[in-house]
């Protein structure tokens, strides 16, 4: 017969702490960044890292709050459901480290088209198979995943709620970007925000034909971007090879031929700079 290790109390409260610190020590810990350092790459942007002091330092350099709207929503086969919010977080850490400011955790909750069919809810990319162009229709369905739709009255409570604690903590700029329709919603009350909180808003919407910031959906856009930001979460392998069947839930030029890291790349690049010239000419106006 084997005998069996028998551990008294202490002794596995010993070994628990020993497996435990030794993994926060490696895979659990994050690279130390510094707030202050000069080069981009190091800086902590991330409004849920950093300490007060941290805080205070990057608010004075650059009142920004970034806003990353996102969802959890249907974005083909081959993407991740929280594409929306993994997009526009990541650009914003590229663009805080650019021009300064604060990201903030992304939402996922967001309004969007709704329907009902036979007692059941529709929303979004659910809704539009069946108004599709020929050879990209698909039955009108429930996509698996998706999982975010508020009403706007309840995401109007959600964004006033979150632009007062803004204005409070010391922001005088909030740029929001990420989920269609939120980013519009967001755009269309920008003199609200103005007169009830005295921020001035902005969303990443403009340049180029086709390199803008999420510009279709999961598409050869979003699709480039994904794989710039987060290529391990991007399983092209999923779609369909057969180039007449089109991918079910996908809006935009073909991700399979068109989509690369390069052109993500060259977008993310390229809307950096823009967004961050537009940032800098009205952290002058505020100076002033």
């Amino acid at each position: 017969m084997k005998k069996i290790a028998v551990f008294t109390l202490p002794a596995l409260i010993f070994l628990f702490l020993g497996i435990f610190s030794g993994f926060s020590r490696t895979e659990g810990k994050q690279p130390t960044q510094d707030v202050t350092s000069t080069k981009p790459s190091e800086q902590k942007v991330l409004y849920a890292e950093l300490t007060p002091q941290e805080f205070r330092e990057r608010i004075a350099a650059a009142p920004i709050a970034y806003l990353p709207l996102g969802t959890l929503e249907w974005h083909g086969e081959h993407l991740p459901l929280g594409s929306d919010g993994l997009q526009s977080y990541g650009f914003f850490i590229r663009l805080a480290r650019e021009a300064g400011g604060i990201v903030l955790p992304m939402l996922f909750l967001g309004p969007d088209r709704r329907v009902e069919v036979d007692g059941r809810e529709l929303y979004g990319m659910d809704t539009l198979g069946e108004n599709r162009p020929e050879g990209k229709r698909y039955k009108n369905q429930q996509l698996a995943g998706s999982a975010y739709w508020v009403p706007e009255e309840t995401f109007m409570t959600i964004i006033e709620a979150t632009l007062k604690q803004l204005k409070r903590a010391g922001f005088k700029i909030v740029v929001a970007h990420g989920h269609g329709p939120s980013t519009g919603f967001f755009n269309k009350n920008k003199d609200r925000w103005k007169e009830k909180f005295g921020l001035e808003t902005f969303s990443c919407w403009g340049g180029p034909q086709g390199m803008g910031i999420q510009v279709d959906h999961a598409a050869m856009n979003e699709t480039s971007l994904v794989m710039a930001l987060r290529p391990e979460l991007v399983r092209m392998d999923r779609l369909p090879e057969d180039p007449n069947s089109w991918p079910v839930g996908i809006s935009g030029k073909d991700p399979r031929t068109l989509a690369s890291a390069g052109l993500g790349e060259e977008i993310l690049k390229l809307q950096t700079e823009r967004m961050a010239k537009i940032l800098s000419q009205e952290l002058a106006k505020i100076d002033k």
